[in-house]
């Protein structure tokens, strides 16, 4: 069984600096939900992301990376353990919620753990403080959906923040973001998040004769609708994102810290998520971090 090139590249990376006597950096994950590479390091005109932007102007854009599954559980299944779903049973994005939960077979670890061993301090949540909607503990055990997945489980993760660890530990964070999911699907949602957009975080919602939707759709007004709800949710992201570098600065360790940033699977919509075209696959992917060139590009 192979593993996925993503977690090497990680563990190479902290293992190497560790040889060599250097402080070991620490590790963040951006982890999206329900988002494409509609950022404007990756093209898209109709909207900015300047944090996104900033991270591969100093780091490395891949611009074709993909998710091994267009569905998030399967996804994150493979991610978290670096196995391929199909080869350890997790391929069914299965989303029961009961106490039954997938076993994984002898030998695969889930990363967390492995960081654990090596002295780092795991976390899983927002990344801000007073902003943690999403990852809150499971009882030992119950993690999430049926398929292995991104939980706060406490065998494997210490907190929700890296505030709690030890002076001078690493830690390896995974910030989780909603990402496409908060659009909804009706236009009482596209009009709460209009409202949120203004108050929460300072921005006007986008024109929707902005939005350039992909030529195999029609140019329907329910469809130019929800797409420009779908770039502000993009935009938001950005958003969450540079609150999270700034916090790193102001807390000095930025220079020291690993952040690869991508997202699950693509936009929830016709051919994107649940379907292998490219709209459902191709991901953004761009990491920064010690050692890695500015504005590197890789196919």
């Amino acid at each position: 069984m192979k593993r996925i090139p993503i977690l090497s590249l990680i563990s190479i990376s902290c293992m190497g600096l560790a040889a060599f006597g250097e402080k070991r950096p620490n590790i963040l994950w951006f982890v999206v939900d329900d988002m494409s590479a509609n950022f404007s390091c990756y093209g898209e005109n109709a909207i900015e992301t300047p944090n996104v932007d900033k991270l591969a102007e100093d780091g490395l854009l891949f611009t074709r990376a993909y998710a091994t599954s267009p569905v998030c559980s399967t996804f994150r299944t493979a991610l978290i353990t670096g196995m391929y779903q199909n080869s350890i049973g997790a391929h069914h994005h299965r989303s029961g919620r009961g106490k039954n939960k997938i076993k994984l077979p002898d030998g695969v670890r889930p990363i967390p753990e492995i960081f654990q061993e090596a002295g780092y301090f795991t976390c899983i949540g927002s990344g801000l403080k007073n902003f943690d909607f999403r990852s809150l503990p499971t009882k030992t055990g119950r993690r999430g959906k049926t398929d292995y997945n991104f939980d706060w489980d406490t065998e494997i993760y210490d907190s929700h923040d890296w505030s709690k660890r030890n002076d001078n530990q690493p830690f390896f964070m995974q910030v989780q973001l909603h990402g496409g999911k908060i659009r909804g699907a009706a236009e009482k949602h596209y009009e709460i998040l209009e409202k949120r957009m203004v108050s929460q975080f300072g921005l006007k919602p986008t024109p929707h004769d902005l939005v350039k939707l992909p030529p195999y759709y029609p140019n329907d007004s329910v469809l130019l609708r929800d797409w420009a709800t779908y770039l502000d949710t993009v935009r938001i992201t950005d958003w969450h994102v540079g609150q999270v570098i700034e916090r790193l600065k102001k807390e000095g360790i930025l220079d020291n810290t690993v952040i690869i940033f991508f997202t699950d699977h693509g936009i929830s919509h016709a051919r994107g998520k649940q379907f292998l075209y490219d709209e459902g696959t191709h991901i953004p992917l761009v990491i920064k971090g010690p050692g890695i060139p500015c504005w590197a590009k890789k196919a």
